[in-house]
């Protein structure tokens, strides 16, 4: 018999989900990028080509090396990047 689950939460809530893909100089982005009420106004965004994700504010885009680390991109990947998200957060 399994032991009883503990869960921390268990909730359902819509989400807005919009999917872009587009291309930047040398490489190409798949993103799947959700809105919910769940993230203190930061959005999921999910690069789909690379299967990573991570909940972006503006604050976030502003850290130095943030994007670079969190979809394993390069420098200049990760400003392409960076000036399509400050666009859309």
């Amino acid at each position: 018999m399994p032991e009883e689950r503990f869960f921390l939460y268990d909730e359902k809530e819509q989400a807005d989900i919009r999917y872009v893909s587009f291309m930047g100089q040398d490489s190409r982005y798949d993103l799947a990028i959700i809105t919910t009420d769940r993230y203190y106004g930061k959005k999921l965004i999910m690069d789909l080509l690379g299967s990573r994700f991570a909940i972006i504010g503006e604050d976030d885009l502003k850290e130095e090396g943030y994007l670079e680390h969190a979809f394993n991109l390069s420098e200049i990947e990760a400003e392409e990047l960076r000036e399509f998200l400050f666009e859309v957060i």
